[in-house]
């Protein structure tokens, strides 16, 4: 099937350099950090558009101001950088250094969406999170440093090598299984747990970045000289990458619509950082040519990431839930109680308390003597149905 020609130029003779290129390392990366960079300062941009937007009341959609396509721009430049990173490094290097978004993402909103916290939650959130960005850079240095050295250059045959061999064939069989079993009790079952749909998520991430990188890899040989694009392989890997982006993001709305964004952040990066570098680990061997030193200590940077995204995340601001309030809009008498309008002096004391008036809640509230020929009874049906209206 693969009539291949064996030159040395063509990267065919040996899956593995004898001599490791270090430069290799640093070039994936530095390209890994920018990217994740761009991403950040992006979706921070997106954020400024939407704010800017309802703060304004303008009309206009999202996708019309200029504000939002720069973003997108970033985002696209800032993916493709990561893509092109996958090239050069190993998986196990690049798919933590995801951690360097949540730490751009953590300074961006402090100083450009000007996120701040009264002076009381200085020491409970700010010290946290300094502490959380210090230990996310140590553990990034530390796993960059002590990280796999294996470069692998990435042509159709070696990459067939890899899709049938038995480590790999058994850990998709086993992958397979697990998704399916998990999709099984979300769907059927309604088990919209967090931990099942991220799992998801991961599962499929783990086959994403083996696919990015053996298409980045052939892209980066055929630039070279060396053609890879007329082997069936490379459009098997290109369809299976663009399928499992597609689902993940699907997942990831899904889990976004039902918790937190800051507990997605943590565990996401923890269970997606874990499958990646096992699916790296096995498909790629990244870490046949490493010691038991160099692997415990890349072990311990990315433990020390880990917590240094808990630490990021956990202390973000959660937003205030609604609390209904009193509004001047009147419907044949009937205040209308909703989080639209100009409220009357409304404040967080305690539930359903208005303007000044301290919330008392348990004082007995007094009966005020009412004359019978001015009453006039509305039957609650049509209360109801006007206040829905409303």
């Amino acid at each position: 099937m693969l009539d291949l020609a064996k030159e040395k130029d063509g990267g065919f003779a040996d899956p593995v350099d004898s001599s490791p290129s270090y430069t290799e390392n640093l070039i994936g990366t530095l390209l890994a950090i920018f990217g994740n960079l761009l991403v950040s300062i992006a979706v921070s941009i997106q954020k400024y558009s939407h704010v800017v937007l309802a703060g304004t009341k303008d009309p206009r959609a999202f996708y019309r101001t200029k504000t939002w396509w720069c973003g997108l721009l970033l985002t696209l430049l800032g993916e493709g950088t990561i893509f092109a990173a996958y090239a050069f490094a190993p998986i196990s290097l690049i798919a933590p250094l995801n951690a360097v978004s949540v730490i751009a993402s953590s300074i961006l909103g402090f100083i450009f969406l000007r996120e701040k916290w009264k002076a009381k939650e200085f020491l409970k959130r700010y010290i946290l999170s300094f502490l959380g960005c210090a230990l996310t850079v140590a553990g990034t240095y530390l796993f960059v440093t002590f990280g796999p050295n294996s470069h692998e250059k990435l042509n159709a045959e070696n990459i067939i090598k890899h899709l049938i061999g038995w480590p790999f064939l058994l850990y998709l069989l086993l992958e397979i299984i697990t998704f399916c079993l998990l999709l099984y009790f979300y769907k059927q079952r309604n088990a919209n747990y967090l931990l099942i749909i991220l799992m998801l998520v991961s599962l499929l991430g783990s086959m994403t970045v083996v696919t990015v990188k053996a298409v980045s890899g052939m892209l980066m040989l055929s630039m070279l000289g060396s053609m890879q694009l007329g082997y069936p392989i490379f459009y098997v890997l290109l369809v299976s990458m663009v399928a499992t982006v597609t689902f993940q993001a699907r997942f990831l709305s899904q889990a976004s619509c039902l918790y937190d964004s800051s507990l997605i952040a943590c565990l996401n990066y923890v269970l997606s950082t874990t499958f990646a570098v096992v699916s790296g680990a096995i498909f790629y061997l990244e870490f046949n040519h490493e010691d038991v030193l160099h692997i415990c200590m890349y072990l311990l940077g990315c433990a020390v990431c880990c917590l240094g995204v808990f630490l990021i995340t956990k202390n973000r601001r959660k937003a205030k839930a609604f609390e209904p309030y009193v509004t001047m809009d009147m419907v044949q008498g009937v205040p209308t109680i909703h989080d639209k309008g100009w409220a009357v002096q409304p404040d967080y004391n305690g539930s359903f308390s208005y303007g000044a008036l301290v919330n008392n809640d348990s004082a007995t509230p007094a009966t005020l003597p009412v004359t019978q020929e001015h009453v006039t009874v509305v039957p609650t049906s049509q209360k109801v149905t006007e206040l829905k209206r409303d």
